[in-house]
């Protein structure tokens, strides 16, 4: 479980990461540019994947070993 929840972190931290890219630089990567619903919402949709990462890593964290 904790392998699961740190992989899911990593790809929360790049897809998060890449949006941010886009959003500043407007380079074309990442998954949430390509996500219609979040039209104009890329920043805070990157932003809160950002912050998840996180959030997945502190759980994965404190599972421990097991």
């Amino acid at each position: 479980m904790k392998e699961l929840l740190e992989f899911l972190g990593f790809v929360a931290l790049v897809q998060g990461a890449m949006g941010l890219v886009h959003g500043f630089t407007h380079w074309h990567v990442g998954l949430v540019q390509r996500l219609g619903f979040l039209d104009g919402y890329e920043v805070h949709a990157s932003a809160a994947l950002v912050v998840l990462a996180f959030a997945l890593f502190a759980a994965a964290g404190s599972r421990g070993s097991g």
